[in-house]
Parts: C-alpha cells; sequence; structure tokens
C-alpha cells in the first residue's frame, strides 16, 4: 500500500485561489472530440500566468497536488462522456514518490467517479529537467497504473530526442512554433513528417498543438497527425467544456 507524501500531503491551504479552462482535443479523423486539457486559470478566469506567479519554492508540492484535485474533481462534474481523456500539467520536480503522491489524485477520482484510465498527465516543463532520472520514474510509475502519459512542446527548448529516448511517453505534442504557417515553410513539413515517422515506429501519438488555420491542418493531416488542439477548434472554456461544431461529444456548463 502506498504512503502518504510527506511533501504534498497536508499542510496550510494556498494563500490564493484558482480554477480551471478547458481545451477540447479532437480525433479528427473520427470527428470526435477525444479529451480535454485541463488549464489552471485564475479565480474569474484570469490568465495561467496571474496564478503561477503567485507561487513561491515552499508552496510548489501543494499547488501541484491542489491542480490536479481541482481538474479531476471539475472533470467529474462536468464529463458526460466517460471515454474522453482529461489531460493535466504537471511539474515532474513537484513530485517526491510517484506512488505516493499519486494518491490524492487518485481519491479526487473515485470521488467524483472518473475512470482513472482516462487521465493523462503531461510534462510541462519547458526547461531541463532537474532529474531525469526521476522523471523516469514517474512515467513508469504512471504507466503501472495505467495512465497515459505526454510530453509537451515537443521540439522547444530541452523537450527533445534524448528527453523521448529515455521516457518513451505515450503521445507526444508537436510545439507550435514548429507547426505556425507550417504550409509555407517546406524545412518545417520535413521535421515534422520525420517526427510523425519516428514516433509510428516507438507507437507514439502525435498531437498538434496550437493550430489556428485549416492551411496548417491541411499539411498536418497528410502527414498522418489525427489529434489536434487549438483556438481554430476552440478556445479554452473558463470552467465548462466548450462545444466544437461537427464533432461528436456530450458536454454541459457548471452550475453555479
Amino acid at each position: 500500500m502506498a504512503g502518504v507524501c510527506k511533501g504534498c500531503g497536508g499542510g496550510d491551504a494556498l494563500p490564493f485561489q484558482f480554477k480551471m479552462a478547458f481545451q477540447p482535443i479532437v480525433a479528427i479523423n473520427e470527428q470526435r472530440i477525444w479529451g480535454y486539457e485541463a488549464l489552471v486559470r485564475g479565480p474569474n478566469g484570469e490568465s495561467a500566468h496571474s496564478v503561477l506567479s503567485q507561487l513561491t519554492e515552499d508552496q510548489l508540492y501543494r499547488f501541484d497536488q491542489a491542480a490536479r484535485v481541482m481538474a479531476i474533481e471539475t472533470a467529474g462534474r462536468l464529463f458526460k462522456d466517460r471515454q474522453a481523456r482529461l489531460s493535466i500539467n504537471f511539474m515532474p520536480n513537484a513530485v517526491y514518490e510517484p506512488q505516493a503522491c499519486i494518491q490524492k489524485s487518485l481519491a479526487a477520482a473515485h470521488r467524483s467517479n472518473f475512470p482513472p484510465s482516462n487521465l493523462m498527465f503531461e510534462f510541462t516543463e519547458n526547461e531541463r529537467m532537474t532529474d531525469p532520472a526521476h522523471v523516469e520514474k514517474i512515467v513508469h510509475a504512471y504507466r503501472r497504473l495505467g495512465f497515459m502519459t505526454a510530453l509537451d512542446d515537443f521540439g522547444a527548448g530541452y523537450a527533445g530526442l534524448g528527453l523521448l529516448a529515455r521516457l518513451q511517453p505515450d503521445l507526444i505534442k508537436v510545439d507550435m512554433e514548429l507547426l505556425r504557417d507550417i504550409h509555407l515553410s517546406r524545412p518545417k513539413q520535413v521535421i515534422v513528417a520525420g517526427i510523425v515517422s519516428m514516433a509510428r515506429e516507438l507507437q507514439i501519438k502525435v498531437l498538434a498543438e496550437g493550430v489556428e488555420s485549416e492551411a496548417e491542418i491541411t499539411v498536418l493531416r497528410a502527414a498522418g497527425i489525427g489529434l489536434f488542439q487549438g483556438y481554430y477548434f476552440s478556445k479554452p472554456g473558463f470552467m465548462t467544456l466548450p462545444e466544437v461544431p461537427g464533432y461528436s461529444s456530450a458536454s454541459s456548463a457548471l452550475a453555479g
């Protein structure tokens, strides 16, 4: 039985409030909403920066836990489609012991009647991880628990090939800067085609994030990408699940 994480359990309440927004992830070939990414917002819909800028080092672990719990509990109230994934951003360096630190998330899923197998955890740090071996331990632990893991911002900063080879997540999210105006850039097209081919060999799903135009989507679909996220489909909905015209999914607004 997993123990209690001394770093992220208990403690004083955070001195600021926050809520969640949700942005759809679509499976374009099936014309359905594959899942939603949970995004931190201020209590009245303010930007994520307005929340994260208030964090201090000693609040990091409590915030990571509180954000996960709020995302799961809110999704439990909003999600009608129990096949949809919930993608949660987290900071790998804010996890002491994976098996212990995940217990509050599992308890939140149980309370909310949310299937734990539909949780996906995104590594969000676009800077060098202080202990890659520890991050690898987290990925393996989450895989054993049945969660999906995703490497965000692939192709930017430190989220590159070395990290991919070491972690082998279930999904990679190609950085939006590599996708922006890809229809106008032959080098970008070649690089993305290479990423898709490599991911296929490793049995890793590829998601194009931050897409904004039909021209971008046309090129990315031709390259073999089937999962998309971006303003072209929908902006994040504050405490709601936005609908995407033409895509099947049951969604609702959170009353109150």
